[in-house]
């Protein structure tokens, strides 16, 4: 979905966060090895226990960690160690259902406690501090909404019918109940924006953008990603287009950002125009969104800008592969089910809908985060 930005890190924090992005050949070698380590347990325990496992492991997780962040407690652990009764105390719980909602969520590595029996952080617990270089905490209080739980109390009807849940149940498309619903979609804004800072640094690290000149970011909301392109590429310029009362909260980021000055922002629909004149035209997480129809009807509007012979179209998103091992993406395929009309999409897919937009796919770039870089050029 669509990203919008409201947090920002210094130049200089995002240059070491780039530096620790571990190469993409790298993490796919450990996600195999990942995969038939999990097969390899599920065929020692009896098939129901493993399937419980299943049931229970994903949703009942993510329920305690959306608990976790809404107590803040890895806000209250990161100021030091604190006993169950000191840490029951600051984030106001009972203290014996907090022991066991701990208990719980130490076995999945998420915090620890000393032999003393005072509670930690761990790598994992430190992402849900709300100061983390990259919270993740918004992203548990989004998915672990109520809300959002009953979108996928749906999945059922949307499997058989092909179509959104969320508009049986709300009455109006996603974004439209976004519009009439603002603490939703603050949740729902703070997620994306949490999971936007998450794959910019892999994009940057993976893909090479000193090339070109001149940087169009199509549906670049408040400029986050632009910014940081901007940042490890100094020659560039960008050009951030959106939607008029989306790029009014741009100059903010942009300044904190140091990019502001070579940064042009324009307003107006991907549907109607784009602005022409680039060298490349990115675009992340924005095809997604659409069903077919629209997305080759955004592409040609893009294609139609791209007027330089070489000019290059990027695109950033999660590119479904054809191996039958978890990939987090096939997940998001099914949010994108429920929620819009849109979907994830193999590389063969993506590279279909370029051709009908009169562009051609010339490579996929994968990158450490699920996100890859889809590269294409006029037909």
């Amino acid at each position: 979905m669509t990203l919008r930005d409201n947090t920002t890190m210094s130049t200089k924090d995002k240059l070491l966060t780039y530096a620790k992005v571990p190469p993409a050949k790298l993490v796919r070698i450990v996600e195999r090895l990942r995969h038939h380590l999990y097969r390899l347990h599920q065929r020692l325990v009896p098939p129901p226990a493993a399937m419980i496992e299943l049931i229970l492991a994903s949703a009942q997780t993510s329920q305690a960690i959306q608990t976790a962040a809404a107590f803040n407690i890895a806000d209250v652990l990161a100021e030091g160690p604190r006993r169950l009764d000191e840490l029951s105390e600051r984030v106001g719980a009972d203290p014996d259902a907090l022991s066991r909602l701990m208990r719980a969520l130490i076995s999945r590595g998420i915090f620890r406690q000393h032999r003393d029996a005072r509670y930690d952080l761990t790598p994992l617990a430190d992402t849900l501090r709300s100061d983390a270089p990259v919270s993740i905490a918004p992203v548990a209080l989004f998915y672990g909404s109520q809300k959002h739980r009953e979108h996928w109390s749906l999945l059922l009807e949307s499997v058989k019918t092909g179509k959104p849940s969320v508009p049986l149940l709300r009455g109006k498309d996603l974004f439209d109940y976004l519009h009439d619903d603002p603490e939703f979609a603050r949740l729902f804004n703070n997620a994306m924006t949490s999971i936007a800072e998450l794959t910019e640094a892999p994009i940057i690290t993976a893909y090479d953008f000193r090339p070109y000149s001149t940087i169009v970011d199509v549906g670049g909301g408040h400029g986050r990603l632009l910014a940081g392109i901007l940042t490890a590429t100094p020659t560039a310029h960008g050009v951030l287009y959106d939607l008029p009362e989306v790029v009014a909260g741009a100059p903010a980021l942009l300044g904190q950002r140091g990019v502001e000055a070579r940064v042009r922002i324009e307003g107006g629909s991907f549907f109607d125009s784009v602005p022409g004149g680039g060298d490349a035209y990115i675009m992340s997480r924005v095809i997604h969104d659409w069903a077919d129809e629209e997305a080759i009807a955004i592409l040609r509007r893009v294609r139609a800008a791209a007027e330089k012979a070489d000019a290059a179209v990027l695109l950033f998103e999660t590119v479904i592969p054809t191996h039958h091992r978890d990939f987090i993406g096939k997940w998001v395929d099914l949010e994108m089910l429920l929620d819009v009309r849109g979907r994830e999409r193999t590389a063969k897919e993506y590279g279909n809908l370029l051709h009908q937009a009169g562009l051609r796919m010339t490579r996929v770039v994968q990158t450490a985060s699920p996100i890859s870089v889809i590269e294409a050029r006029r037909a």
